[in-house]
């Protein structure tokens, strides 16, 4: 038989693991990243490693701190 306060402590940990894996999985998404389109609708992903890939980064960093912001 079963203990009482077992099934309390399986749903803790089953939530707990939910929210770990949405936190890993928001982690991941949450990277910077480049993508450039071409002409022709081909887009292609800018490494932000390179040099191009860094130079894009800043350009789009002083775009945003540009931008007015909104409440």
């Amino acid at each position: 038989m079963q203990k009482p306060y077992r099934f309390l402590v399986d749903r803790v940990a089953s939530y707990a693991e939910e929210g770990s894996a949405f936190l890993r999985r928001r982690k991941i998404r949450s990277r910077p990243f480049a993508r450039v389109w071409r002409s022709g609708g081909a887009a292609e992903p800018v490494e932000l490693d390179s040099e191009a890939g860094m130079r894009l980064a800043g350009a789009a960093e002083a775009l945003i701190a540009a931008s007015p912001r909104k409440r």
